[in-house]
């Protein structure tokens, strides 16, 4: 027996809804696809189990992220490249970016993926319009992060958000226009511990 088509076309059309750009007063916005897998959660606190108080170390990192795996990986921050500790889940993906401090705890946390969460519900792939930043809380980056916008997360002034644009020509001095930045998207979720 056949499946009826009226659910399959129903399916279909939401899919491509899903996919569609959506109108407001100023102009078309793509809407990401997001996950809905939450693995890590980033507060102005914490990166789950990741604090002000955590020691720089695969041990100290695995142990304040069970589940997870830590090593050593190359990575670039916005002015340099540097030696950090990728935290990975069980199947081997890499989910956070841990840098060192100069006291040995952690200096910096990077969330690098789609499957965590930031403070106000920010998720990697989401564009500028959709997580509501507001263009006057960014800055342009520089250096490796060059013409990208990093801006600070609503209410949580310990965490920034790094949106690109891709294949963005610049100018790379100042922060792209509003109908190109609408549509920038989320690429990294950045913590650093909050100053007492």
């Amino acid at each position: 027996m056949r499946p009826p088509l009226f659910p399959i076309v129903c399916l279909l059309g939401y899919l491509v809804a899903a996919c569609s750009p959506t109108l407001d007063d100023t102009g078309p916005v793509l809407v990401a696809q997001t996950s809905d897998v939450t693995l890590v959660k980033i507060s102005r606190d914490s990166v789950g189990g990741i604090t002000a108080d955590t020691r720089y170390g695969t041990k100290a990192i695995e142990a304040a992220l069970p589940g997870f795996t830590a090593e050593g990986i190359q990575t670039a921050e916005e002015n340099t490249t540097e030696w950090a500790i990728g935290a990975f889940n069980s199947d081997g993906f890499q989910v956070l970016q841990v840098f060192k401090g100069k006291d040995g705890k952690v200096r910096a946390v990077h969330g690098v993926t789609h499957h965590l969460q930031g403070p106000n519900g920010e998720r990697i792939g989401m564009t500028f319009a959709q997580v509501g930043t507001s263009r006057s809380d960014c800055r342009v980056g520089k250096n490796l992060w060059r013409g990208m916008a990093i801006c600070k997360a609503k209410g949580t002034p310990n965490v920034e958000l790094v949106f690109a644009i891709p294949e963005y020509p610049g100018p790379f001095d100042r922060l792209a226009p509003q109908d190109e930045l609408r549509n920038a998207g989320l690429q990294r979720i950045l913590w650093f511990p909050p100053k007492s």
